[in-house]
């Protein structure tokens, strides 16, 4: 079900305890290898089955996801800290049924440890410390990516299969060119979806920034598009099926079928045509 409203506190506090959903098995693990001084790159290269997922979980830093140059995920984390030593924070990697998680898990500032879990399970507990992790993940063709920070954006591009990525504090620029989904709460949303046969709805959901998303020229889907402060446009025909003015629109693009969420609180919203 769609939530259609949404406060920016309830939809912070949901991002940091939500993760993307995963798909299929996972492949074979490595152990990360060992950091040489606290800023020398922890890193992990593994084989995950098609339709399965590399999830990645972060606090404070930036995640950056390409196209691998091989059938191999790899995934490279440096850690740099100002007043907080970078060796205290640690990778967590986790196999499960739907693929490998792997997560920057802080020291817990409340004697109850923080645990690297997939999906919405897990604990990241982190005050006063600012150590920033930098994740660069190459994702093969047909192997999912799901990306989630608090403090940092998440950048995804040139990828061909489904994708998700959650923030608080940050921007968030994917394409594929399969499908995705994106929320944060203090940033921007802009991205490029290259197919339109997703089956589940997608949403894209901001609080304080513009959500800007390209969809093939044959897209369909039903359309909920809302903004409190800014304006709505579309390069698409929409035939409408509610209300319709600059602020809410809801209907029909193409056939339809499909239903396509784009929100904002504070900021405009695009429906861009590729």
């Amino acid at each position: 079900m769609i939530t259609r409203t949404f406060t920016a506190v309830a939809f912070a506090a949901s991002l940091i305890v939500s993760a993307a959903g995963a798909l299929a098995a996972a492949g074979r693990v490595e152990a990360p290898q060992a950091a040489q001084n606290p800023q020398a790159p922890q890193s992990w290269k593994g084989t995950i089955a098609q339709g399965g997922v590399i999830e990645i979980k972060g606090v404070n830093g930036d995640i950056k996801a390409a196209p691998a140059s091989s059938g191999e995920v790899e995934v490279a984390a440096v850690m740099r800290g100002r007043r907080s030593n970078p060796a205290d924070v640690r990778l967590d990697i986790v196999q499960h049924g739907d693929g490998v998680t792997i997560c920057a898990v802080y020291p817990s500032p409340d004697g109850e440890a923080n645990s690297c879990q997939p999906g919405n399970g897990g604990r990241m507990n982190v005050r006063d410390n600012d150590v920033t992790v930098t994740f660069t993940v190459h994702v093969p063709a047909g192997v999912r990516f799901a990306g989630r920070t608090v403090n940092g954006g998440i950048t995804a591009e040139g990828l061909s299969s489904p994708l998700s990525a959650e923030t608080v504090n940050g921007d968030i620029t994917f394409a594929t060119s399969s499908y995705g989904a994106a929320k944060t709460v203090n940033g921007q949303i802009n991205g490029s979806i290259g197919s339109a046969d997703w089956s589940e709805a997608l949403a894209f959901k901001s609080v304080n920034g513009s959500v800007t998303i390209a969809l093939p020229a044959d897209a369909g889907a039903e359309l909920q598009a809302t903004t409190v402060n800014g304006n709505i446009s579309t390069d698409f025909p929409v035939s409408s099926s509610g209300v319709v003015n600059k602020r809410q629109l809801r209907g029909t693009i193409g056939s339809g079928g499909r239903t396509l969420e784009i929100s904002t609180v504070n900021g405009s919203v695009s429906l861009k045509r590729m």
